[in-house]
């Protein structure tokens, strides 16, 4: 009786064992229902440094679009060499991760205030400079809604109001950095053109492949893509290198200055809430994002820029990672 009981104590100490140490499937993504259910941190995470993480092989590109804005014409053609890319923007549970492992604190943290978008109030069309953005206290990753609202749960959404150096610092403490605008776009593109201007995000049938603003900007979004706003990284099927959302969601951060005039948003760019401090400046953002509609902006499409002063953090801009692999 004792060998048995000794024998079971065994076998269930190895079963408890195996079920800590075994790792978990990997987030199948690419759906609504598969983006829903992930808790925004990649298979492996705890101990593989590429975790999450895809690569691609580089070549020669031309970037921009002759079909597109005048910033985005065509300059010549670049080199690109292989790199490691994140498959999703990086989460919530991810620079959550970050945080408790380092203690840091971001620039909205410290600042005090960040950018939070509001759309006009009672469904009222107003034209006044700035009508959709507000310079909010309290507002940060943590509280993207502002600090009246619950806590963002750190899930598998897109983290927002990080600043580029926020965003540099999680790229650091993983080994990485942020792309150049010319990585990024290779990477959207995955082998393809750029969209032009006018065309959509949509897949074969014709509905909604990235989250976008559905509607009339800013008064109405209709949420055809299944999301009204912000939407769990991966909800929609991947591009031909296998990543998520180079498309819509939230615009991401590259290490490009502003080097050359760029079309803004006119009274929707957030940075003329204030006053720009002496030591900022602008880098390029890419992608598009969920406030992205076809009345206005249009920038979902990989050629496509704006420009983001880098110590403004927005609820409609994150980032990915990269690693270069050296020849």
């Amino acid at each position: 009786m004792k060998r048995w009981w000794i024998s079971g104590f065994i076998l269930a100490g190895v079963v408890l064992a195996v079920a800590v140490v075994w790792p978990r499937p990997a987030p199948v993504l690419g759906s609504r229902t598969t983006c829903e259910a992930y808790d925004g941190l990649p298979n492996g995470w705890e101990s593989e440094p590429l975790a999450g993480m895809i690569r691609i092989s580089g070549g020669r590109f031309t970037p921009g679009n002759e079909r597109g804005y005048p910033d985005e014409r065509p300059l010549g053609a670049v080199d690109v060499g292989d790199f490691w890319i994140d498959r999703t923007e990086v989460t919530r549970a991810q620079f959550g991760a970050f945080v408790a492992a380092t203690g840091y604190v971001t620039e909205a943290e410290r600042a005090g205030v960040a950018a939070v978008f509001s759309p006009p109030r009672d469904g009222a069309q107003d034209i006044t400079p700035l009508n959709w953005w507000r310079l909010v206290r309290g507002a940060d990753w943590r509280h993207p809604e502002g600090p009246d609202a619950a806590p963002a749960a750190l899930d598998g959404r897109p983290v927002t109001l990080v600043t580029l150096a926020d965003a540099q610092a999680y790229a650091n403490w993983r080994g990485n950095r942020l792309p150049s605008e010319a990585e990024w776009e290779y990477a959207a593109r995955a082998g393809g053109p750029s969209q032009r201007l006018g065309e959509l995000p949509l897949d074969e049938d014709g509905k909604p492949a990235a989250n976008y603003w559905q509607g009339a900007f800013p008064l109405i979004d209709i949420g055809e893509d299944g999301y009204a706003g912000l939407a769990p990284v991966g909800c929609f099927a991947a591009n031909a290198f296998g990543l998520f959302d180079m498309i819509g969601n939230v615009w991401e951060w590259t290490t490009d200055k502003q080097w050359s005039p760029l079309m803004g948003h006119a009274n929707g760019d957030p940075g003329q809430l204030r006053a720009v401090s002496g030591r900022s400046s602008s880098r390029v953002i890419k992608g598009g994002s969920y406030l992205c509609s076809g009345n206005y902006c249009a920038r979902y499409r990989a050629a496509a820029r704006e420009r983001q002063e880098a110590d403004l953090a927005t609820s409609h801009v994150g980032f990915r990672t990269i690693r270069p692999i050296l020849p």
